[in-house]
C-alpha cells in the first residue's frame, strides 16, 4: 500500500512554500512542527507571526508596481481590517511594516486604537478607517480621537444620521468617507447591502450636510462586497460602478480624493488553492485610471483594507488523534483532543476547509477516515476536503501517535468561537503559541496563553 507521503506528492504540487517534509515529519514555513508539539503538548493554535509581514509586503510591492506600470497618479495604502483578529501580536506585527494603518469596526476597537497609541505602534498620522453601523458609543470615541489631534482618523458613514453626531461632537475640521450600499451577488438572498447608503442618495447627501458644512469634509469613497475580489462578471461591474460614482462626485466635490476598495483577497484552503494576486491587482489598477480617464477626472488615491489575507496564513490548530472508532463496516472515526466547533468554528458553521496535514507517520500507509470532536454535537465533525469528499490520515498501527494539523486557520476563529469564554461542552480554549525568528533567522517561540481553566469558566458562569 502507498505511504501517505506518496498520496499527497501525487495528489498535489508538493513540497509547497509553507508546507515540506523532513525526516517523515511536516515542516510549517520551516518549523518542525513535532518539536513544538513535544515542547508544548495538543490541543495547540499557533502564530508564525513572519508570515503577517510576508503577506503585507507582497501585496504593498505588487500595487506598488502596478501604479507605476499603468503611470497611475496616486498612492496605494494598506490597512489592517481589525476584526480578522484583535490580538494584540497580530496588530503589533503588522504595525512594524512601513506604511501600514488600520480599519475599525465596533465600538471597542477605539481604546484598542488607543492603546497601540501609547505604546508608539500608531501615531497621529496613522489613518483609522472607522466602518460600520455605528452605536453611540463608538461615535463618541470617533469623535474624541479627532478631537485629540487624530487627524487621519476617518469615519465612514454607514448611514446619513450618522454624520450629525460627528457634527456635533468634533470641535475641529475633520474628514469623512462615506459607504456605498453595493449590490450583493445575484444568488445572495438580499438585493441590496443593509451597509452603506445607496447610490442614489450619495449626491444630495452631499450636496445637502457635507458641503455645506463648516467643519467637514469628503476625502473618501467606500466600497466592499462579500464575495472578496474574484475575476468575475460580477465583481468587475460592481466596482466599474462605484468609480463612475466615484468620478461623478469628484466633478462636483474637490476634497474627494480616495477610494476605498476594502478586503476580500483569498487565502490558501487546500493544497490546490491557486489565485494570481498580480494579474488580480493590475486589473484593478488598470480599469479605475481607464474609468477616470473616460471622465476627464483625476485618479483616487487607492486604500485597502485586508484582514483574512493578512492575518488567516499564519495559523494553524493541532491536535492529537487519541482514539480511532470503528462504528460500523465502512466508517472510522479519529477522535481528537478537542473540538471543531469551538476551535474551528468556520469549520462548522459555514463548512470553511482548510489545509488539513498529518504532522508525522508520513512514510505510513493511509486510509479513508472521519474526523470527530470531543463536544457531544453530532455536528463536531470535518469529514471532507476542499478538492475531495473524503479525508485520508496515517493509519495508526503502531505504539507512535498521530498529530495533525489544520492549518491557514488565523482569522475570525477565536472570535467567533468566544475566546476566553464559555465554549460548547465546557471545552476549553487551547493554548496559543507564538513563532517567530530572530535577527538571526533562528526560530523563537512564546506561550501567549495556557490552555482555559475551569476557573476561569466557572467565574463567567457565577459559581
Amino acid at each position: 500500500m502507498k505511504s501517505y507521503r506518496e498520496l499527497i506528492e501525487q495528489t498535489f504540487e508538493f513540497p509547497q512554500k509553507e508546507f515540506k517534509v523532513r525526516d517523515h515529519e511536516l515542516l510549517f514555513n520551516d518549523v518542525p512542527l513535532m518539536d513544538i508539539i513535544k515542547q508544548y503538548g495538543t490541543p495547540l493554535k499557533l502564530t508564525y507571526l513572519p508570515r503577517i509581514s510576508e503577506n503585507i509586503r507582497s501585496v504593498q510591492a505588487i500595487f506598488n508596481n502596478a501604479l507605476e506600470k499603468f503611470k497611475y497618479n496616486g498612492k496605494y495604502t494598506y490597512c489592517y481590517c481589525t476584526k480578522s483578529s484583535h490580538f494584540s501580536f497580530v496588530l503589533e506585527e503588522a504595525l512594524k511594516n512601513e506604511d501600514v494603518h488600520v480599519e475599525t469596526s465596533s465600538a471597542f476597537d477605539i481604546p484598542i486604537v488607543r492603546s497601540l497609541y501609547d505604546k508608539g505602534k500608531v501615531s497621529k498620522d496613522t489613518y483609522i478607517l472607522c466602518n460600520g453601523f455605528k452605536m453611540p458609543l463608538y461615535t463618541k470615541y470617533i469623535s474624541e480621537l479627532l478631537n485629540d489631534g487624530f487627524h487621519n482618523c476617518i469615519p465612514i458613514l454607514d448611514e446619513m444620521g450618522e454624520f450629525e453626531e460627528y457634527e456635533k461632537n468634533v470641535k475641529n475640521p475633520y474628514r469623512v468617507g462615506i459607504r456605498v450600499a453595493a449590490d450583493e451577488e445575484p444568488k445572495f438572498e438580499f438585493y441590496t447591502s443593509r451597509l452603506g447608503i445607496r447610490y442614489s442618495d450619495i449626491i444630495p447627501f452631499y450636496r445637502e450636510n457635507i458641503e455645506k458644512s463648516s467643519k467637514a469634509s469628503l476625502k473618501m469613497l467606500h466600497f466592499f462586497i462579500n464575495t472578496g475580489i474574484k475575476d468575475t462578471a460580477y465583481y468587475w461591474s460592481e466596482l466599474s460602478r462605484f468609480v463612475f460614482k466615484y468620478c461623478d462626485l469628484k466633478k462636483i466635490c474637490p476634497t474627494l480624493d480616495s477610494i476605498d476598495i476594502g478586503g476580500g483577497f483569498p487565502i490558501k484552503t487546500s493544497l490546490t488553492f491557486h489565485y494570481d494576486y498580480k494579474y488580480m491587482i493590475e486589473q484593478i489598477v488598470e480599469n479605475i485610471k481607464w474609468i477616470c480617464d473616460k471622465n476627464n477626472v483625476p485618479v483616487p488615491n487607492i486604500f485597502t483594507e485586508f484582514g483574512s489575507y493578512t492575518v488567516g496564513e499564519s495559523g494553524a490548530v493541532l491536535y492529537n488523534v487519541i482514539d480511532q472508532k470503528l462504528q460500523n463496516d465502512k466508517e472510522l472515526w479519529y477522535m481528537i483532543d478537542g473540538s471543531f466547533i469551538t476551535h474551528l468554528p468556520d469549520a462548522w458553521g459555514l463548512n470553511q476547509k482548510y489545509v488539513l496535514l498529518a504532522i508525522n507517520k508520513w512514510d505510513d500507509p493511509y486510509h479513508k477516515v472521519n474526523m470527530g470532536g470531543l463536544t457531544c454535537d453530532s455536528m463536531d465533525y470535518y469529514n471532507s476536503e476542499a478538492h475531495t469528499g473524503e479525508v485520508f490520515l496515517p493509519m495508526i498501527n503502531d505504539e507512535e501517535p498521530l498529530y495533525i494539523g489544520f492549518f491557514h486557520t488565523g482569522a475570525y476563529q477565536e472570535s467567533l468561537g468566544g475566546y476566553g469564554g464559555i465554549q460548547h461542552c465546557l471545552v476549553p480554549a487551547p493554548q496559543h503559541v507564538l513563532i517567530d525568528r530572530n535577527e538571526d533567522g533562528e526560530i523563537t517561540t512564546k506561550l501567549f496563553a495556557g490552555q482555559q481553566t475551569s476557573e476561569s469558566m466557572l467565574k463567567v458562569l457565577g459559581y
